[in-house]
């Protein structure tokens, strides 16, 4: 992700453009080294019930303090992604219980 200068902002040619977003939710730039994301080197380190309970403290963290932040909303997507993670865990392990 490009970092934006002061001095690009200021240039007038520049200062309209529309820069990209950085994806805070999915993917932000500081939870990737070279190739690896963060959450991958997590999951590799533990065992499944620890990473799982590491998912669920992630969705409680973010979901407990949602209201105190500048974008609530963010913090609430944030808890979203760690909860899907979660049940995308669990629904893997149901559906080789029953076969599938």
């Amino acid at each position: 992700m490009p970092v934006v200068t002061d001095n690009f902002n200021k240039n007038p040619v520049y200062r309209n453009i529309q820069q990209p977003q950085e994806d805070m939710v999915n993917n932000p730039h500081h939870y990737t080294q070279g190739e690896v994301e963060c959450i991958d080197a997590i999951k590799s380190s533990m065992s499944t019930e620890a990473f799982r309970g590491f998912l669920k403290g992630n969705a409680i963290k973010y979901l407990w303090r949602y209201e105190k932040k500048e974008k609530p909303e963010e913090d609430l997507k944030k808890c979203e992604w760690y909860l899907t993670k979660l049940i995308e865990s669990v629904s893997h392990d149901t559906r080789i219980e029953i076969g599938v």
